[in-house]
Parts: C-alpha cells; structure tokens; sequence
C-alpha cells in the first residue's frame, strides 16, 4: 500500500466529514502535526470533537481551529495560555471536557488496544468523578474512565521510513505515541522520511502498521510557546 502522500490535504482526502472525533499528538506547540491541522483549517471540516493534551495557543496548533470556530467539543487536560479556549467556554460555545493527564493518555492507549474502559483512583472525590460509576476494589474507591477511539489520529514525528515506521524526537513523544493507535486511521507528518530498512528496529516508536498516510512537511519553524531570556548584566 503506498503510504507517502505529497502534501497534508491530499492525506487527508476522504477522511474528513463534519462531527468526526480526532485524536490529536502534541503538547503546547512541542510534536504539533501542524501541517495536518492547517490542512483540516483549510477544509472547513465542522463540529469537530477534538482529544488533545490542550488546545494549542491563540492562533497556532489547535488554536487555529478554535480561531475559525470548527471545534465542538474539546477533550483536554490543560488550558491554560489560550484566551480564545477561555473566551469560547465562558460564552457556553465550546464544550469542554476536562480530563487528568495520566487518564488522558490511559484512555487514547486503552482505545487502540481495544480496552473500552478501566478503573482509576485520580479525579476521585473531585468534579472529574462527577457522574461517573464509582467500585471498590481492596477498599479503595476508584472511578470507570472510558477509552478513546477517534475516527482520525493525527500525530508528528521526527523521522520515518517509507513503510511507516516512526521515531519520535525528544519531549515530542509526548502524546504522539499513544494516540497513533487511538483512531480508525492515522495520519503522520514527520520532518524526514528515509529508505526502508535504514531505522534502527529497537529505536521505532511506532511500528508502521498504525500509520496508514504519511508526508513530509518540513521544514518546520519550531516555534517556541514563550520566550523568557535574562537581563544582560553588566560585567
């Protein structure tokens, strides 16, 4: 099956539909598939679920598409430095379901090994829990989170080869990894894609039968969510 496609759109031709679930890599602006975002922006896909760490920041990653109002509902665990995020849900125009990390990841991992739902202590006695199925197991209460499966996964990585197989770079490994598997298909654009054969087999992330497209979008800007940098001082 030929994987490589020449640009973001053209990967995404036939996947999109208004109301789809997407599973997204990333962390602030670090692992961002920022070409298959900008891809989904273009083609005005509508009411989007979105599963993602967080949302970006204004007018960059998944921020862009709260910017043109295609997102529904977000699944996150921070929100933080993204004022339209704020504005859009104190306004009641975007729903928001908030979600610890750890049980985010959980859930994107347990959705790809076909885990619909598991047990966990965090959010206990909070408002995570609230409405959901509580058990006891060795008198310890624990809450039911259920298990993520999107229609799309889009994630980022630093090199693959032509069969797929990928490797993460550093602090992108982030949400990348889990949610590669989280979806009925997935996209990836990495920054290289090299000769079958050529990856080290114990240094592949993800084994390239999860990833179904694949492009090359750089080169890429890696852009930095703040820059803080010392006052000179005077020697």
């Amino acid at each position: 099956m030929q994987k490589i496609y020449p640009d973001a759109a053209s990967a995404l031709e036939g996947l999109l539909f208004d109301g789809m679930h997407i599973c997204a890599g990333g962390f602030g602006l670090s692992g961002i598939p920022e070409r298959l975002i900008d891809a989904i922006r273009d083609a005005g896909t509508r009411d989007l679920t979105i599963a993602s760490n967080n949302a970006g920041i204004d007018g960059e990653g998944l921020g862009k598409l709260l910017r043109t109002r295609q997102v529904k509902k977000m699944i996150s665990s921070y929100v933080g430095e993204n004022k339209e995020f704020e504005r859009q849900y104190l306004a009641g125009e975007l729903e928001v379901e908030f979600c610890p990390q750890g049980t985010l990841a959980e859930r994107c991992r347990a959705g790809g090994a076909g885990i619909p739902g598991f047990y966990t202590k965090t959010g206990v006695g909070t408002q995570v829990a609230e409405g959901k199925e509580h058990k006891d197991f060795d008198g310890q209460t624990y809450i039911l989170e259920r298990g993520i499966y999107a229609d799309l996964c889009i994630i980022k990585g630093w090199k693959a080869d032509k069969a797929g197989n990928l490797i993460f770079r550093k602090t992108a490994r982030n949400f990348n990894q889990p949610m590669a598997t989280a979806g009925k298909v997935c996209v990836a654009e990495v920054e290289e894609i090299v000769e079958t054969g050529s990856l080290d087999p114990d240094c592949i992330h993800v084994p390239g039968i999860y990833i179904k497209r694949l492009i090359c979008g750089a080169p890429y800007d890696k852009k930095i969510e703040f820059r803080t940098v010392r006052e000179r001082t005077a020697a």
